[in-house]
């Protein structure tokens, strides 16, 4: 899916380390949410409440991944999934472009 149509955007940016990570939350008529974003080069952690499913839309992402000792590396057209109630790091060299969808569980 390239687009999502009948859908809310919230104004206002979700903007993380000195504007380096931001993302816009866009919110759908059956409550599902999603934040698109950009993460620009540079290593952050950050926790997350609910599981979230991370893809890249463009880019490289290098996640580690909570559970896991070794970094991997996803890129335009992968994802990956983060439990809920856990941390994660995320790596990018350029500028990576992502969507993220949060599952209630």
């Amino acid at each position: 899916m390239d687009r999502f149509e009948q859908v809310a955007v919230v104004k206002k940016a979700n903007v993380y380390y000195e504007g380096k990570v931001t993302s816009r939350t866009v919110l759908f008529a059956d409550g599902t949410r999603k934040t698109l974003g950009i993460i620009l080069p540079g290593q952050y952690s950050f926790g997350t409440a609910e599981k979230e499913h991370m893809e890249i839309l463009g880019g490289v992402l290098r996640a580690l991944l909570p559970g896991e000792s070794a970094w991997r590396a996803f890129a335009e057209g992968q994802a990956f999934d983060v439990p809920a109630n856990s941390r994660f790091e995320v790596e990018a060299d350029g500028v990576c472009d992502y969507c993220c969808s949060y599952i209630a569980e």
